[in-house]
């Protein structure tokens, strides 16, 4: 069964990491070289099922390689390598925390985009507040949850307020700010709120009977962009670039079942 690290697993490694040696030189195929190595990918949380599928067609496809996948908000997984925690590849849910590994922390090599996706109101199955539309969530007594600011999904939420007009009133009636999309989707889950803000991926097939997704209207919605990169001072640099190439590559059918968008 595919190991997933904790984030509090890779802070404990800060204090060991090996210093920056500078940018990973070129890209590699994953060969017998790399076997029996481990693959340490930090990835946005909204990533995790898709992920955990490509992680296991990758260690397939590369013999004796184990992915070791950390899980979390992209603003605290930046923070975690810029502070150096030993990762290999990060993945976010906004280039703005990809840019701050690249020039705040210790660098990427080949980063591209490999996947958009789209916001939705996400509501309990049985969608007590008879939330309809945005305007809904601005409703006086309404329970509304958002993922806190900093972490993409929560800045996206507030961009789409901004964009429709609702800030003020939205913004009233959030009762928790959570650390990723994940707990936001608890929180509805649990009865805990009556409406939140995540991904049309987060309704995967074990919450979709628990959930129901609200659309977006376009003119206001906003498209998260996705980009991946090889994080600089890797010890397995061409092992991570191998599995860049593959989520760039044959990974992107798996995204595509999971609700993502191609990339830009």
């Amino acid at each position: 069964m595919k190991r997933f690290a904790v984030a509090l697993a890779l802070v404990s490694l800060v204090a060991t990491a090996c210093p920056d040696d500078g940018p990973n030189a070129g890209s590699g195929d994953t060969a017998s070289a790399q076997e029996g190595a481990d693959l340490t990918v930090s990835a946005a949380s909204s990533l995790t099922e898709a992920f955990g599928e490509i992680g296991d067609a990758f260690e397939a496809a590369n013999p004796g390689t184990t992915v070791i996948f950390n899980f979390g908000p992209s603003d605290g997984l930046a923070g975690q390598i810029n502070e150096g925690a030993p990762v290999d590849v990060f993945a976010s849910a906004s280039p703005t925390w990809m840019d701050s590994v690249q020039d705040d922390g210790p660098g990427v090599t080949n980063r591209a985009d490999f996947a958009q996706n789209r916001l939705a109101i996400i509501v309990p199955a049985d969608n007590p507040a008879g939330i309809e539309n945005l305007n809904d969530l601005t409703e006086d007594g309404v329970q509304l949850v958002l993922a806190a600011e900093g972490v993409p999904a929560g800045d996206y939420a507030r961009e789409i307020f901004e964009n429709a007009g609702i800030s003020k009133a939205a913004l009233a009636n959030v009762v928790s700010n959570e650390e990723d999309v994940k707990a936001v989707i608890t929180k509805v889950m649990s009865g805990d709120a009556d409406a939140g803000i995540g991904y049309v991926t987060d309704v995967t097939p074990d919450v979709a009977d628990q959930i129901t997704l609200i659309p977006i209207p376009d003119e206001v919605n906003v498209i998260a962009t996705y980009p991946i990169a090889v994080v600089n001072g890797s010890q397995e640099a061409d092992l991570a670039q191998g599995f860049v190439e593959y989520v760039l590559g044959d990974g992107q059918q798996t995204l595509a079942e999971y609700g993502f968008l191609p990339p830009p």
